[in-house]
């Protein structure tokens, strides 16, 4: 199911995903950063300059840290770390 309030990290540059939290804080008043595996230090980037540069009043509400299995090349079961961060306005 896709959600209007969640912004999931990948690749991208990590302005691009700060652009999306800035506009689904706008309209939602929250929202989740999700990311997996080398992507969680992005995830945090974006929290961190979201919250420092843009919007100073914007605060974590939680920070869950989970590991998915999933199946790898080979077909053996893999775990990837996970993150959500949520951020809210006051």
């Amino acid at each position: 199911m896709y959600r209007n309030d969640i912004v999931r990290i990948g690749r991208k540059p990590v302005m691009v995903y700060v652009t999306a939290v800035l506009t689904c804080v706008a309209g939602y008043h929250k929202v989740i950063i999700q990311a997996r595996g080398q992507s969680i230090s992005k995830a945090v980037d974006v929290a961190e300059i979201t919250r420092k540069k843009f919007l100073k009043d914007l605060r974590v509400d939680g920070i869950t840290i989970d590991t998915e299995t999933m199946k790898g090349d080979d077909g053996r079961p893999v775990g990837v770390s996970t993150i959500e961060i949520e951020l809210s306005k006051p």
